[in-house]
């Protein structure tokens, strides 16, 4: 969202002699730099070493990690070579490279797409295209937390991600704009999947096995992030002014990521297939205001 505002306004500028594109590189590239350093040495590897969490706090929490690993090894323990090969994974992998190539197409072509059927200005393009993330935000929230009050992942990351399908095909069947954003930031919510998706390598994995997968499924799922935008250009008879192909291509690629996701046996309520008994979380009374400040 704040990307999207400040592209728009960076595109008006020529400081220094330097064009507003370059300036755009330059600012989004100085927060990664600021944030590795601080992350050096404020982020800690293991929750007893953290000093801005309580004694309390501390102790609490590696107590609950140490009970769910001995139960995830009880069942059975991984090396990396193996989950690499644990069809559960590979499974993984799949549903999230489809949904970076419509994720990232998004991303690259709807600026276009929407000043081109509004007719707007480009900073008025730039308010328009932050309200998908706006719904991102809540829908991750609701999503999120819905799942872990069911105790459920697969349906909870699949259902965006078929809604998301179905309002990219319906986008691509309209002229009109109005409808067309509704639409856009409908699918929007399909960004509810992101943290219930990633939720689901640990419920049979950990530590390093765990570690190993997140890195493989992230880098093979961004492939589809360089081919999403591609394909989409490709598709799409801008001659014509239509995009109409392009987003019969995300809407897919989304449909079919949502109809993978069930198929991957994950442990959790007892209606899945392979069960195993994690520890219950015993949480701590809610916290204040006063816990807060």
């Amino acid at each position: 969202m704040i990307g999207s505002f400040a592209a728009s306004w960076l595109l008006t500028i020529h400081w220094r002699g330097i064009a507003g594109w370059r300036w755009i590189f330059i600012v989004e590239g100085i927060p990664p730099l600021i944030l590795g350093v601080i992350t050096l040495f404020y982020l800690t590897d293991h929750p007893h070493e953290a000093q801005w969490l309580r004694e309390d706090e501390r102790r609490w929490i590696s107590e609950e990690l140490e009970a769910e690993l001995r139960a995830k090894k009880k069942a059975r323990e991984y090396t990396i070579w193996q989950a690499f090969r644990d069809q559960r994974v590979l499974l993984l992998i799949l549903p999230y490279f489809l949904a970076l190539v419509g994720a990232q197409a998004t991303v690259f072509w709807l600026p276009p797409f929407i000043k081109r059927l509004s007719g707007l200005s480009g900073a008025r393009v730039a308010l328009w295209v932050a309200l998908p993330g706006l719904a991102g935000i809540v829908g991750m929230l609701v999503n999120g937390w819905h799942s872990d009050r069911n105790r459920e992942r697969r349906w909870h990351t699949a259902i965006p991600l078929l809604c998301a399908g179905l309002t990219y095909l319906l986008v691509a069947l309209t002229q009109n704009f109005h409808l067309a954003m509704a639409l856009l930031i409908v699918g929007g919510g399909c960004l509810a999947y992101y943290p219930v998706f990633w939720s689901m390598p640990t419920m049979f994995l950990s530590e390093s096995a765990a570690a190993a997968c997140f890195g493989l499924i992230n880098s093979v799922g961004h492939i589809g992030g360089f081919i999403g935008p591609a394909a989409v250009g490709y598709l799409s008879d801008w001659r014509q002014g239509g995009m109409a192909a392009g987003f019969l291509f995300i809407g897919m690629c989304y449909l079919l990521a949502g109809g993978i996701v069930p198929a991957v046996k994950i442990p959790g309520r007892k209606r899945d297939a392979t069960p195993v008994a994690l520890p219950e979380l015993r949480f701590r009374k809610p916290l204040s205001w006063q816990d807060w400040h």
